[in-house]
C-alpha cells in the first residue's frame, strides 16, 4: 500500500470513527423516550467505531502524505462514505424508510442541502432531529476545511486564490492543513454557539435552539418543524437566521484574518461585500413584489421587506429555510428565487453553488476580451482584488461554470425521464446541484417534501447533491481514464 493510500485510509477511518461517535448523543436524547431509535444509535455507533478503528490501524504510518490524486479520493471518499454509515440508524429506527430514502436524506444533510423525505417531523423522535441537524453542521465544517486547505491545492474552479498567506502548493500539507482546520472549527463553535444564544433569546426552546443554531451555521435548513422557520412566525427566529446566515454565507479565512489582527478585510473583501450587494438587490425586488400583492402580507403576516430578505438570504446561501411558501408569491418571485439559486454565497464559506467570486472573474475577464477587441495591442489583464490573474485561474473558473451547468442540463433531463413534471424536474435538479434544498413546485416546493418522488429520482438527486458539494470537478475527474492510471 503506498502512502499517499495509507493517508486516505487513516483518514477515512478516523472521520467514520468520530461520525459513529457522534450518534452516541442522539442515542442518550432518545433515552427513556424511544427504545427504538436508542438501540439504533447505539448499535450503529458501536459498528462504526469498530470499522473505522480497523481503518485507522490499517492506515496508520510514521508521516503521511496527501498527493492530488490521493486528495480528490479522500474528499470524494469521505462524504459518500460518511453518508451510508450516517444512513444506518435511521433504517434501524423505525421509520420504515426504504435504504433509498435513508441515504437521500443522509446525503441531503451531509451535503447541507437540506432537502427532506421525512414529514412529520414534530413527532418524530429527538435523536432523530438531533442527528440531522449534527450531519449538516459536521458537513458545513468539513466543506470550509475541505475548501480552505485542499481544493486551493488541486486549483479546483480558482480555489487556489484562497491560500492562506505562508501556505504553498506541496503534497506535504496535512501539517497546513491541520492549522487550518483548528482555526476554523473554532471559528466555527463560537458562531454555532452566538447563534444558539440568540436563538434562545429569540424566544426558542433549548432543543429548537440548538438544532437550528447548528442547521443556521451550517447553511443547511434542516429543522425540527414541518412549517420551517414559519412555525416560530410570534417570534424573532427569522431575524437571527438571517443575520447568522450572512455570517455563514462570508469567506472564514476573513475571520481567521481578523483573529490575526485584520478586522477590516471583513469590510473591504470584494467578494463580501458583492454578496451583500446581491442580498440587497434582490431582497428590493421580492420586497416591491410582495407590496404589490396585498394578500401575501395580510392576516398578521410579517411585513413584506422581513419576508423577502429572509427568503432571498436563506435561498442564496443554499440553506433553505422557509419562513413563507415563496412558491405561491407567483411567477415572477419564483423567477427570481431560481435565479438566486445559481449564485451562492463566498468561497470558503458553508455556502454552495456557483459562488461570488466566480462571477466577479467571469465578468473581469468579459471587459478584458471586450478591451482587446477594440484596441488589440493594448494589455488588458484579468485582474480580482486588485491583482492580474494567471490564465489557468481564469480558464479553471470557466470551466467550473460549464460544468456546472451541464451537470445542471443532465440532471434536469435525466428527472424528467423518470416521470417528473417541467417544474419538479428543472427545479430539483437545481436545488440539488446547488445545495439549497426545496425546489419550486407543488411537490418538492417550500410546502412540499422530496418523499413522493421515485427512487430513480431520489439517486439522480443524491449523486447531484454530492457532485455539486464537491465542486463538481472532484467527482467528474475521478470518471476520467486518466486518473485511474498509475
Amino acid at each position: 500500500m503506498t502512502q499517499s493510500a495509507r493517508t486516505v485510509l487513516f483518514a477515512l477511518g478516523m472521520m467514520l470513527s468520530a461520525l459513529s461517535a457522534g450518534m452516541l448523543a442522539p442515542a442518550m436524547a432518545d433515552l427513556g423516550h424511544d427504545g427504538e431509535s436508542a438501540h439504533a444509535f447505539f448499535g450503529s455507533a458501536m459498528v462504526g467505531l469498530a470499522v473505522g478503528g480497523i481503518m485507522a490501524l490499517l492506515g496508520r504510518s510514521p508521516e503521511h502524505r496527501l498527493t492530488a490524486r490521493s486528495a480528490i479520493l479522500l474528499t470524494a471518499g469521505a462524504w459518500a462514505v460518511l453518508a451510508f454509515a450516517a444512513a444506518l440508524p435511521l433504517k434501524l429506527s423505525g421509520l420504515e424508510i426504504s435504504w433509498t430514502d435513508a441515504i437521500f436524506e443522509t446525503t441531503s444533510g451531509l451535503t447541507t442541502t437540506g432537502a427532506t423525505v421525512l414529514t412529520g417531523l414534530n413527532e418524530l423522535p429527538r435523536g432523530i432531529l438531533l442527528w440531522r441537524s449534527i450531519l449538516q453542521w459536521i458537513g458545513g465544517v468539513g466543506i470550509i476545511v475541505t475548501a480552505m486547505a485542499i481544493w486551493p491545492m488541486l486549483g479546483i474552479g480558482g480555489m487556489q486564490l484562497f491560500r492562506l498567506e505562508s501556505s504553498e502548493k506541496s503534497e506535504k500539507v496535512l501539517p497546513r492543513a491541520g492549522e487550518i482546520a483548528m482555526a476554523v472549527i473554532a471559528i466555527y463553535l463560537s458562531l454555532t454557539f452566538t447563534c444558539f444564544l440568540a436563538y434562545m433569546s429569540a424566544g426558542l426552546g433549548a432543543f429548537d435552539a440548538v438544532n437550528h443554531a447548528m442547521t443556521t451555521i451550517a447553511t443547511g435548513g434542516f429543522s425540527t418543524r414541518d412549517e420551517s422557520l414559519s412555525a416560530f412566525s410570534r417570534t424573532n427566529a427569522d431575524l437571527v437566521a438571517a443575520v447568522f446566515m450572512v455570517l455563514a454565507g462570508l469567506p472564514f479565512v476573513l475571520y481567521v484574518r481578523a483573529a490575526q489582527g485584520r478586522p477590516d478585510l471583513l469590510l473591504t473583501d470584494p467578494q463580501a461585500r458583492a454578496f451583500l450587494l446581491v442580498i440587497a438587490v434582490f431582497a428590493a425586488l421580492l420586497t416591491l413584489i410582495i407590496s404589490l400583492s396585498p394578500q401575501l402580507t395580510g392576516d398578521g403576516a410579517p411585513p413584506a421587506w422581513r419576508l423577502a430578505l429572509v427568503n432571498v438570504i436563506s435561498i442564496l446561501t443554499g440553506t433553505g429555510y422557509a419562513s413563507a411558501d415563496f412558491w405561491a408569491w407567483g411567477g415572477a418571485s419564483a423567477a427570481i428565487f431560481f435565479m438566486v439559486m445559481f449564485i451562492g454565497g463566498c468561497a470558503g464559506s458553508t455556502t454552495c453553488s456557483v459562488k461570488i467570486f466566480r462571477y466577479q472573474i467571469a465578468a473581469s475577464a468579459l471587459v478584458s476580451y471586450i478591451r482587446r477587441l477594440t484596441r488589440p495591442n493594448a494589455v488588458a489583464p484579468v485582474r480580482y482584488r486588485g491583482a492580474a490573474l494567471a490564465p489557468e485561474t481564469v480558464r479553471s473558473v470557466f470551466v467550473f461554470i460549464f460544468l456546472f451547468f451541464a451537470t445542471f442540463a443532465v440532471s434536469a433531463v435525466l428527472l424528467s425521464f423518470t416521470g417528473l413534471d417541467t417544474v419538479t424536474a428543472v427545479s430539483g435538479a437545481a436545488t440539488t446541484i446547488a445545495n439549497v434544498g426545496p425546489g419550486l413546485g407543488e411537490i418538492i416546493g417550500p410546502g412540499g417534501t422530496f418523499a413522493p418522488l421515485p427512487d430513480t429520482a431520489k439517486w439522480i438527486m443524491t449523486v447531484t447533491m454530492l457532485i455539486g458539494r464537491l465542486e463538481v470537478l472532484v467527482v467528474l475527474v475521478m470518471l476520467t481514464p486518466g486518473f485511474w492510471r498509475r
